[in-house]
């Protein structure tokens, strides 16, 4: 049986921003996979705000994610067919919210994209695509937002604007950010960097 973590136990405090780094390979991706309730591990308990995911099945994983957690992926995940309004407004109809248009128009003219809110993800920008990913992701207000080499696909000027914007949001909303990423520089912006090693934690 493949082991991709062992002995991994650490604690991530409401509000904080973490990056979690280390070589292809070493357990990134699981270990953000794991906190987010996406995967599930072989042994060992995994809490988000007090609830034990591992007592979970997948529907009670997914109720658990749809209130407290957001997504940014290298890849935006945005619906084709939906307009970035739509897009936006997803995680909001899924969750049962009233009001989910002007809510989900007031997050994207936070991200600097309401002149575009009609546009679909094809007439987007890359840039533009991974902002509306980051309003869909905050739109919720979660207790947690996850993202998984948010910049990977983007030049490096685009990168840093959308990072900006992501500690920003941080910043205002008191959502726990948790960057998985190769960026050295990205990292350094975090409160905290927690360094995997053959699926070890070595440095937290």
């Amino acid at each position: 049986m493949l082991t991709i973590l062992q002995d991994v136990s650490l604690q991530i405090e409401q509000g904080e921003s973490v990056a979690i780094m280390g070589a292809s390979g070493a357990g990134k991706s699981t270990l953000l996979a794991l906190l987010a309730g996406l995967d599930v591990p072989t042994s060992g308990r995994i809490f988000i705000k007090n609830i034990d995911l591992t007592a979970l099945d997948e529907d009670g994983r997914a109720a658990v994610r749809a209130q407290y957690v957001g997504f940014v992926f290298q890849s935006f995940h945005l619906v084709p067919s939906l307009t970035a309004l739509e897009n936006v407004m997803l995680p909001l109809e899924l969750a049962g919210k009233t009001d989910v248009r002007q809510t989900a128009r007031q997050a994207l003219e936070r991200v600097g994209l309401s002149l575009r809110s009609q546009h679909y993800p094809n007439q987007l920008s890359g840039g533009e695509q991974q902002r509306v990913a980051i309003a869909r992701a905050f739109v919720n207000q979660p207790a947690v937002l996850f993202a998984d080499e948010p910049t990977g696909n983007l030049d490096a000027a685009t990168g840093e604007r959308v990072i900006d914007l992501l500690f920003e949001m941080n910043m205002a909303t008191g959502t726990t950010l948790v960057l998985v990423t190769h960026d050295a520089k990205l990292a350094q912006r975090c409160q905290r960097i927690i360094k995997l090693d053959m699926g070890q934690v070595v440095s937290a």
